[in-house]
């Protein structure tokens, strides 16, 4: 079978590797979409701190299952899948309250072992979710990063009593933006790019906001009527906007919900959190959310249509990834097809 592999950062290429045997816990699935996420991209240029190499990347994968193993059950070859690349031991203090995604021992399947661009991945029972076959396969590539909207959602808490501001108009900045409409929130979208500012208009955003051109703290006290936005989404990993959506922008026990991962230091005035109750609350991942975006997909709750621009062939990926780096006004999600 044919694999992307990442050699080290900033080489790519696509090699031949034999077709991956699976336990009797696993079954084997035949990739038939995967999207490009910012966190490939990261490791492509050497950015991400969790990535070794070398490496199949790609986490937002999905495919047809071609073999089972003795010990699985309810799952039949010909199913279509979606695979949960977040891997947990099941036993440290992370997993046994309920954060299998930020376990001690994670492993995520792209990152820490290799991922989805590939013809062929083993993959184990529980990472299976099961998919209506009439959703086509490179818009079931977008269930992973909808999932990471039903995540940051739930670690938010988000409501329709919100009124919310997400840093970020990219394609996890716009799932957001889809979650939160859906759950009937008013919402304002910041970014420095005018065509995802305009796309964000086109999928229900009350307001845009162009950091380049606007007063970031002014627009936000107008737009929540001088009382401070209640939740944030910082999805830029920009260590400025972030500091600024905590001193300048929160309203009295607001929620700031932190989804980049700069390595940078920066400042904090420990007035700022205390004096309103302000939460500060990470998000990494998803955390078993794949059946809840498959169910939005099945019920036409989102439009993931909405955020793919491109599909190239898995051949072409080098191709891909340079475009994704040269032409932010125009792409957001790229998907691979096998």
């Amino acid at each position: 079978m044919k694999a992307i592999i990442i050699e080290n950062p900033g080489k790519i290429n696509v090699v031949e590797r034999d077709i991956p045997e699976i336990t009797d816990n696993q079954v084997l699935v035949k990739i038939k979409a995967a999207g490009i996420c910012g966190s490939d991209v990261h490791i492509f240029h050497g950015k991400n701190a969790f990535a070794t190499y070398p490496r199949v990347v790609g986490h937002e994968f999905v495919g047809e299952i071609v073999k089972i193993g003795a010990a699985t059950k309810n799952i039949t070859i010909g199913d279509h899948v979606a695979v949960d690349p977040v891997v947990s031991c099941g036993h440290c203090y992370a997993c046994r309250i309920g954060h299998h995604n930020v376990c001690k021992e994670l492993n995520v399947m792209g990152v820490h072992r290799d991922g989805g661009f590939q013809e062929y991945a083993a993959v184990d029972q529980e990472q299976i979710n099961q998919l209506p076959k009439d959703i086509p396969w490179e818009v079931a590539a977008t269930v992973e990063p909808f999932a990471i909207g039903a995540q940051v959602a739930h670690r938010g808490r988000l409501s329709s009593d919100d009124t919310v501001l997400i840093c970020g108009a990219g394609p996890i900045g716009l799932i957001i933006l889809q979650v939160a409409k859906m759950k009937g929130a008013k919402v304002a979208i910041l970014d420095i790019v005018e065509s995802r500012l305009e796309k964000a208009k086109q999928l229900g955003a009350d307001k845009i906001v162009n950091g380049k051109t606007t007063d970031i703290v002014a627009a936000m006290k107008e737009f929540a009527n001088g009382d401070g936005v209640n939740l944030i989404y910082e999805a830029t990993g920009n260590t400025k906007i972030l500091q600024t959506c905590i001193r300048d922008l929160p309203s009295p026990a607001g929620r700031v919900v932190v989804l980049g991962f700069t390595t940078e230091d920066f400042a904090l005035r420990q007035v700022d959190i205390m004096s309103r109750e302000l939460e500060i609350i990470g998000t990494r991942l998803n955390n078993h959310r794949f059946p809840e975006v498959i169910d939005w997909f099945k019920k036409g709750q989102v439009q993931p249509k909405e955020i793919i621009t491109h599909v190239f062939p898995f051949q072409e990926a080098e191709k891909a990834f340079k475009l994704n780096d040269e032409d932010p006004e125009n792409v957001l999600k790229i998907v691979l097809t096998f």
